[in-house]
């Protein structure tokens, strides 16, 4: 039985998106610092600050999906130049990643430690926003990975489709979110430092493989106007 055509189209974005989003998230990994930054905590007001994290990210996720292309191309920016733009971040960061995990687990501990001391706000809920869930789980990277999503639709998919699957993923990965940090200590127990940073190097991996495809992407598209110019002259 086979899917309706626009299921199809937004479970196909919804495949290419949340890949990339989980890679440079990192929800495992960054649970590891979540964990100290919530540490001697309730449990009631972890799971609370977890699930604020979680909507705040993913309103900062949706606004770069949404709005990012546009404010680019307000600068004049075109499709292809930010895709291969964003393609270079993403997999300039996968590799960062892949080659010096400890590097962006330092960075990462120190925003949402604010410079390595533990939180000490009496209510956790005034770093929902900053730093936890920016610049900590949703990033620069994060937004670039966004944006480059948003202009990266296939030319046989309709753009509507394309958005609502994307913008699924960002829902998605929102629960995800909410859900590891909940249970943040729980996560840290079962994978360990080691097994944190092995599942890191594969995530950044895949996000590499992402990046290059976002930026062929772009090339593409470059040379077939290029084409199309020389044909028409």
């Amino acid at each position: 039985m086979s899917l309706a055509p626009g299921l199809g189209n937004t479970l196909s974005s919804w495949l290419i998106a949340f890949p990339a989003l989980f890679s440079i998230i990192n929800p495992l990994g960054a649970s590891l610092i979540f964990a100290q930054a919530t540490q001697g905590r309730d449990r009631r007001e972890v799971v609370e600050l977890a699930r604020q994290v979680a909507l705040n990210s993913l309103g900062i996720m949706l606004v770069s999906i949404w709005f990012g292309s546009w404010i680019l191309g307000f600068f004049g920016i075109s499709i292809n130049a930010l895709r291969i733009t964003g393609g270079l971040v993403v997999a300039s960061r996968a590799w960062l990643m892949l080659l010096q995990p400890e590097t962006s687990e330092a960075r990462k501990e120190k925003q949402a430690l604010q410079g390595g001391r533990t939180v000490t706000t009496p209510d956790l809920r005034e770093t929902a926003f900053f730093p936890l869930a920016m610049p900590f789980t949703v990033g620069p990277g994060s937004i670039s990975v966004a944006i480059a999503l948003s202009s990266s639709t296939p030319p046989h998919m309709p753009t509507a489709d394309y958005y609502l699957g994307v913008s699924a993923a960002a829902t998605t990965m929102a629960v995800v979110v909410a859900i590891v940090y909940a249970y943040a200590e729980r996560v840290v127990a079962m994978l360990g430092v080691t097994g944190t940073r092995i599942v890191s190097r594969l995530a950044a991996l895949i996000l590499l493989a992402i990046g290059v495809q976002i930026l062929a992407s772009g090339a593409e598209g470059f040379l077939v106007e290029a084409l199309r110019q020389a044909k028409a002259s």
